[in-house]
């Protein structure tokens, strides 16, 4: 038999094969060959499929989709039958129908990922999954919890915890009470995150371990599909939930919100009367981040976000030309700062990067909440397009509370300040009258 080193050899090399002769080369073993190759999943195992060590409660496998949950949770549950042969096991899905489908019959369920010797039968009547060895799971749905409350379990395996129902939580709680046999119950839960307040429990839970993954991250999957995801969901936030395994929250009276943000999807304009540049200098010169975002107004009288280029831990020099940079690429009629940190430091740097263009510097006599409400209310309107997905500065906007305060990414909200200002001078000020000014 070929050795586990051997194997990782041989899926090294076909991993970096084009996907036709990769197909090509499975198609070429031997039956022998092909039970052996697959068989061996700790060589086929990318990071994050295979079970931490220490002495952990519950393991939580938040990933994107494609990321390889499915498989590992097989694997886990088929090796503990393996060594467990008394085992009662917990098979908890959102539906009984989604536990047989996905859990056990599915492509890469229990049963499918076994070895011949090793595979389990199925009793549906009794919603059974029986293994050689003498262990039994047993199939439970979230969406009926009192099913869990009397039953006791060495092990547990709970998939898509984000789309349990109503009684989602219930079923944890009987689940829990009822994992008590042995002396190392443990719970395996392998989800796509959603913001849901049973997910925030699991993951705060003192004993939970934690393993993150994105789609891109499991090298087995064709480049193709990959990458015609990334081109189709890359940075909206459907994509940063199903694609990274992000979970993302709607703060409590945020200005913005998620959904906010996604309708206003758009793309770059074709024809633009005014273009401006809105800046937020950063604190110090120690090289804090500085926001840098480009804002266009069309004929209709829509605002649209053309760019985030904002920089961090740069020199005022190092900041100072990537506005100017900034501005040239968008063909900039004026470039707005505020003056609150250092009006003068940041007149003279701007105008030594050669920013030839209108400078207008602001006093922020308001809270940074209290100025982006004017604007925020432009969103609500639809008067405001993003020509792009801008991750980092929608994080910062969806951060910003009603009344004061900041719950965002970072220390503070350095590109949503910068958009607030572009927009500020672009939309709710005197309107200009001048052309779109080119910038050589």
């Amino acid at each position: 038999m070929a050795s586990d080193a051997h194997v990782h050899a041989m899926i090294d090399r076909l991993i970096a094969l084009p996907e036709q002769e990769r197909g090509e080369a499975l198609r070429g073993m031997t039956r022998p060959m092909l039970r052996e190759f697959l068989a061996r999943w700790r060589a086929w195992a990318h990071g994050g499929q295979t079970a931490p060590p220490g002495d952990w409660r519950v393991w939580l496998i938040r990933a994107g989709r494609g990321f390889g949950k499915t498989r590992a949770g097989s694997e886990w549950l088929n090796e503990l039958a393996r060594t467990l042969p008394d085992g009662r096991f917990a098979l908890v899905g959102a539906t009984l129908d989604e536990v047989r489908r996905v859990m056990i019959e599915g492509r890469a369920g229990l049963i499918a990922t076994a070895r011949a010797d090793r595979r389990p039968v199925w009793r549906a009547s009794t919603r059974e999954l029986a293994f050689p060895s003498g262990a039994i799971a047993i199939a439970y749905s979230a969406d009926s919890p009192e099913g869990l409350r009397g039953p006791e379990h060495h092990l547990a395996w709970c998939d898509e915890l984000g789309k349990w129902g109503r009684g989602g939580e219930a079923a944890w709680d009987n689940l829990l009470m009822g994992l008590r046999l042995g002396e190392r119950p443990r719970v395996l839960v392998t989800t796509t995150p959603r913001s849901t307040q049973l997910m925030r429990r699991v993951m705060a839970l003192p004993g939970t371990i934690e393993t993150r993954g994105r789609t891109r991250d499991n090298p087995h999957l064709p480049r193709s599909f990959v990458e015609a995801m990334e081109a189709e969901y890359g940075g909206t936030r459907l994509g940063r939930q199903e694609l990274d395994g992000e979970l993302i929250d709607d703060v409590a009276g945020a200005l913005w919100t998620r959904a906010t943000i996604e309708a206003c999807r758009g793309r770059k304009p074709r024809e633009v009367v005014r273009v401006v540049v809105g800046v937020d200098p950063p604190a110090s010169a120690e090289g804090d981040a500085c926001g840098i975002v480009a804002v266009a107004l069309d004929a209709a009288g829509i605002g649209h976000v053309l760019e985030d280029a904002s920089v961090g831990g740069l020199s005022p020099e190092g900041w100072a030309r990537a506005v100017a940079k900034c501005a040239r690429r968008h063909k900039a009629d004026k470039v707005v700062a505020e003056k609150n940190q250092g009006g003068d430091m940041v007149k003279s740097v701007l105008r030594a990067a050669e920013v030839a263009l209108p400078l207008k510097l602001v006093h922020a006599s308001r809270g940074k909440t209290a100025r982006a409400e004017p604007v925020a209310a432009l969103y609500e309107g639809g008067r405001v397009k993003h020509a792009g997905r801008f991750p980092q500065l929608e994080d910062e906007l969806c951060g910003l509370v009603a009344g004061g305060g900041y719950e965002g990414p970072g220390r503070s909200p350095d590109r949503a300040d910068a958009l607030v200002w572009a927009l500020s001078e672009l939309m709710l000020g005197r309107r200009g009258a001048a052309g779109v000014r080119r910038l050589g």
